[in-house]
């Protein structure tokens, strides 16, 4: 896997996107000292997966409604402008967290409303995110750039739930949120660090040559991606709800017991997004099989009868996780009109993230009336489901 031309880690010859990389590893692992400190904090006042789902309802209701604007934005304003405001304000709110989770009884209220606020800043921030690959790589490189940038999020949390769940046990919930504030401002600036004279430039849109979201809909490829996206992220993409219910709530596991099972999901997350930077072309067929690889991923860990089990098999349902997700945004991608990637980029944001509060409130009523295991299985199969719809609707 060398870094040259054609190799798979080719996209590391930019300086750019290694700064790039480097700053979105730190940011995703802080993230993770969040996202389980709050999980753990609402759980411990609530013991509800349902009150539980309002972390996630709280954090993406705001992608989902904000998600288009930050298409078009991103299509009119640099990206790495997006970017940097974007740090500076989550590392601000972020602090704010830290403040209320200090308490010593946490209003979950407060704790909802700061995480929209956070969830508005991530609206652009994630589609500026994607919208700024080509810029750091330039078009040849692109597909395999995007798989490459999805292993951040894998490589993150192959360390991330871990350490997440010591300093939890060790320093506290308060502690978790300063370490992702300090994270914000490490990604600041490695955004800093890039040099825009370095920037590939990207076709400008220009209002006589608009290319509408109702034109991008009607585009085969585009739609039938985006139908696969919905699906999946609305049934089966759950997973911190879901792995951090079944093991708390089904198994009686502890804080370090469910960073592990993120830590091992993320091993596998790893090496699934290295696969899918391997492949020399992506296209929307690709989906079909990165579905149905994630599909048999949640299979086994729906049919874990124990702790023991579901840790065993949780770096084959990341392997199957990060391939699907590296195939899914690499055909986004190479998929859109170059003028429309913000907005492209915005629809498969809009369906990763604005269909997750509707997938937390299902997953969690399921949890809270039968086990995250029938969650998993819920999952399975609507991974199963899309990859048939993909077959039957791109035949060869």
């Amino acid at each position: 896997m060398r870094a040259g031309s054609g190799g798979v880690l080719a996209a590391f010859g930019r300086g750019n996107f290694s700064v790039y990389f480097a700053g979105q590893v730190a940011t995703n692992t802080g993230s993770w000292f969040q996202n389980l400190a709050l999980s753990l904090v609402v759980l411990e006042v609530t013991g509800s997966a349902a009150a539980l789902s309002g972390v996630t309802v709280a954090q993406f209701t705001p992608i989902l409604l904000l998600s288009i604007p930050a298409g078009r934005l991103a299509d009119r304003i640099a990206p790495r402008t997006i970017l940097l405001v974007a740090a500076g304000a989550s590392a601000a709110i972020v602090g704010a967290l830290a403040v209320v989770v200090a308490g010593e009884s946490p209003s979950v209220w407060l704790l909802y409303t700061l995480v929209a606020a956070l969830g508005s800043v991530h609206a652009f921030e994630r589609v500026a995110a994607q919208a700024i690959i080509v810029e750091l790589t330039g078009p040849a490189l692109l597909s395999r750039a995007v798989s490459i940038s999805t292993i951040s999020q894998a490589a993150a949390r192959s360390i991330g739930p871990g350490l997440a769940g010591v300093a939890f046990e060790s320093l506290g919930p308060a502690s978790c949120m300063l370490l992702n504030a300090a994270s914000f401002v490490l990604v600041l600036l490695s955004l800093l660090a890039i040099r825009p004279s370095g920037l590939y430039p990207r076709p400008v849109q220009r209002e006589d040559a608009a290319v509408r979201i109702g034109d991008l809909l009607r585009e085969r490829r585009i739609a039938t991606l985006l139908v696969v996206n919905v699906v999946v992220a609305l049934l089966a993409t759950n997973l911190m709800l879901v792995l951090t219910a079944t093991v708390t709530l089904t198994f009686a596991g502890s804080a370090s017991a469910v960073g592990a099972i993120h830590a091992l999901n993320a091993v596998g997350g790893v090496v699934g997004g290295l696969l899918a930077a391997a492949r020399p072309t992506v296209s929307v067929r690709t989906l079909a099989g990165g579905a149905a690889l994630y599909g048999m991923g949640l299979l086994l860990s729906a049919a874990a009868p124990t702790l023991t089990l579901l840790l065993w098999f949780g770096p084959v349902l990341g392997l199957g996780f990060g391939y699907y997700l590296g195939v899914l945004h690499a055909a986004a991608q190479v998929s859109a009109p170059p003028r429309a990637l913000g907005r492209v980029m915005s629809l498969v944001t809009l369906g990763n993230y604005g269909m997750a509060p509707f997938g937390a409130l299902l997953m969690g009523a399921v949890i809270d009336a039968t086990s995250g295991r029938v969650s998993l299985a819920v999952g399975c199969a609507a991974a199963f489901g899309v990859a048939a719809f993909v077959l039957a609707r791109h035949r060869g």
